[in-house]
């Protein structure tokens, strides 16, 4: 095995932990895509993409990974079968 040395980095802890579930989907650790970062980053002589503004802000990229475990299964929720069972149940929440 290749000889390795250690990094201390400071980060938001949910940057952290979606990016440790990201990179485990694709079966590899954080330590791993940070390597791989730093590589691709040597080679391109920078960072290796183009510095643009989030597509999204926070709320809907929370918003979006909330239904990525919905329909993962990771997340139960409520299923209906009509959209009339829907509406019951809001019209029931909101009396």
């Amino acid at each position: 095995m290749a000889e390795t040395t250690s990094i201390q980095i400071r980060i938001h802890p949910e940057t952290k932990e979606r990016a440790e579930k990201l990179f485990a989907d694709m079966g590899i650790t954080l330590s791993d895509a940070i390597d791989l970062f730093l590589c691709k980053s040597i080679a391109a002589g920078g960072l290796p993409f183009d510095e643009k503004q989030p597509l999204y802000n926070t709320e809907t990229e929370v918003s979006v990974q909330e239904a990525r475990d919905i329909l993962g299964g990771k997340v139960n929720t409520k299923t209906y079968a009509t959209a009339g069972e829907l509406f019951e149940e809001l019209n029931k929440e909101m009396d």
